[in-house]
């Protein structure tokens, strides 16, 4: 279960300060799957990433099965979202020089999976986006859809229980965003992970 309780952040001091979130709670249960909308600018992606330990909060708590993060030193609140959470943003950020494969391995080196069990991970990922035919294709060489479909490839390989998505679908097509949404909101099913996702529509 992840609960926000009271959160605010601010940006900037005193009379350049600006208010980002303020005062937020909320409760998203294990293996929900949660939508946060709201037009440019009105703090989703902030609330996202205070969410997740990317950025903090000024105050209040992010309980996440009962421990707040915002307690946590970096290099703990670093482990703790390498072992539990995955992202996908709207630009992909995949390697582009890369294979598909060496992209999605990525993650598995990280958290120091074994060589030997990596290949049979990667694969089933690949699979998962219906990607794996192109494992020893450069992600550059991919079209869109392909390539946010390998950073959802990347981002399941670890098995996360929670996924945050931040627009993932803001540079497809209609056609190719409903794809990307359907991948997303299986892989909530199956694994019964937690989907949060952030966006305008």
């Amino acid at each position: 279960m992840i609960e926000v309780k009271e959160v605010r952040k601010v940006y900037g001091k005193k009379l350049t300060a600006f208010t980002a979130l303020d005062s937020v709670s909320f409760t998203v249960p294990d293996g929900a799957s949660v939508a946060i909308v709201g037009k440019s600018g009105s703090g989703k992606s902030t609330l996202m990433h205070v969410m997740s330990g990317l950025d903090k909060a000024t105050s209040g708590q992010i309980l996440i099965g009962g421990e707040n993060i915002l307690t946590f030193k970096q290099k703990k609140v670093d482990a703790f979202r390498s072992e539990r959470m995955s992202f996908i943003f709207q630009s992909f950020f995949v390697q582009g020089n890369e294979s598909c494969y060496n992209n999605v391995a990525l993650p598995l080196e990280i958290a120091q999976v074994p060589r030997r069990l990596r290949k049979e991970k990667i694969e089933k990922a690949l699979a998962a986006v219906q990607l794996l035919d192109k494992k020893r294709s450069k992600a550059k060489d991919l079209s869109g859809g392909q390539r946010q479909r390998l950073a959802i490839a990347r981002a399941i390989v670890n098995n996360p229980k929670i996924l945050f998505a931040d627009e993932p679908t803001g540079n497809l097509d209609t056609a190719t965003g409903g794809v990307i949404e359907q991948l997303l909101f299986a892989y909530n099913k199956r694994r019964g992970a937690t989907l949060i996702v952030v966006t305008h529509d």
